[in-house]
């Protein structure tokens, strides 16, 4: 890395570590195009955003870290150069507790709010039983969020004026990969406490990937993905204990050609959780998935590519 370089990363990361913004006006997401899009994929980080209203915050009954507990915190950083790839990348400014995309649109628990939700609301949901619906109850160590109830009509806007636009980008950008390549591949990038999944596994993985069991993706990009970042030295686990959210399920769909892997990435790894910063060794985690994501769509290109063209 470059004297100029390492001083460009040193001022984002430093941008990264400061505190999140609390102005009421910011765009609610990003889409960064790649210059020419050549490679079948979609990369989407639908947790990182940290762009917290004051009037949320105040509405909270939790202190700055607690309500950050839910944050896919940096992954928009650990992926901000897939776009030099080839590939789209879709990422959230507002944050996961505010309104959380990676559940059916309308997961809502009625204790929440004040006035009746509409008769289409899913509230039996197990992840609404756990307080993790569309507008969360609860973060980490089941933190309740909100000091009041909130009303049913700000509860109804927050879905249709960010859930429902972010939804629709994603879904038109793996509309157009499939017309333009034939196939697309849907890349969902999370990140897990890294004392989340230790009773599970045993020992703690770095990485866990995500197909819902063989339903929302091709087995052969599964394995592809499983033996690059193994390779890539990471300790890698299939679907325990994450098979993958809505995202995953809802856009996987495999005998369309539409595919879709969510991969989890173990915070210790990159970043200090009690003190939600990074610490140096992002700059290897960020290096190591860049090297996962060419290779990854090197093989959806060209191996995967041919499979999927034989197969139609």
């Amino acid at each position: 890395m470059s004297a100029r370089q390492s001083a460009q990363e040193m001022k984002i990361v430093e941008e990264y570590n400061s505190h999140p913004s609390h102005a009421e006006q910011c765009e609610p997401f990003e889409l960064t195009a790649p210059s020419y899009w050549r490679v079948p994929f979609v990369f989407n980080s639908p947790h990182s955003g940290r762009h917290y209203l004051k009037s949320f915050v105040e509405a909270s009954r939790l202190d700055h870290h607690q309500i950050r507990r839910s944050e896919d915190a940096f992954l928009d950083l650990l992926y901000a150069d897939v776009p030099s790839l080839g590939a789209p990348l879709l990422s959230a400014n507002f944050p996961r507790v505010y309104l959380d995309v990676n559940r059916e649109p309308y997961e809502l628990d009625p204790k929440m709010f004040v006035g009746r939700l509409p008769s289409y609301v899913n509230s039996r949901s197990l992840r609404v039983g756990y307080g993790l619906g569309t507008i969360a109850k609860v973060v980490s160590e089941k933190r309740e969020v909100y000091r009041h109830r909130i009303p049913v009509e700000e509860g109804l806007e927050r879905i249709d004026t960010l859930y429902k636009p972010y939804h629709a980008v994603l879904l038109g950008q793996l509309s157009a990969c499939r017309k333009k390549f034939g196939h697309a591949i849907l890349v969902d990038c999370h990140s897990m406490p890294s004392c989340s999944q230790a009773k599970v596994t045993g020992k703690k993985a770095d990485i866990i990937l995500g197909d819902r069991y063989g339903s929302s993706c091709a087995p052969e990009l599964t394995y592809a993905a499983y033996e690059i970042l193994s390779d890539l030295g990471f300790h890698v686990v299939k679907n325990k204990p994450y098979a993958g959210g809505f995202i995953t399920e809802h856009y996987g769909r495999p005998a369309k050609n539409i595919h879709a892997l969510q991969i989890e990435v173990n915070r210790a790894l990159y970043m200090d959780e009690e003190n939600h910063r990074l610490h140096d060794g992002h700059l290897d985690v960020k290096k190591r998935l860049f090297r996962f994501a060419n290779e990854f769509m090197h093989y959806g290109l060209t191996d995967f590519g041919s499979l999927a063209a034989a197969a139609e």
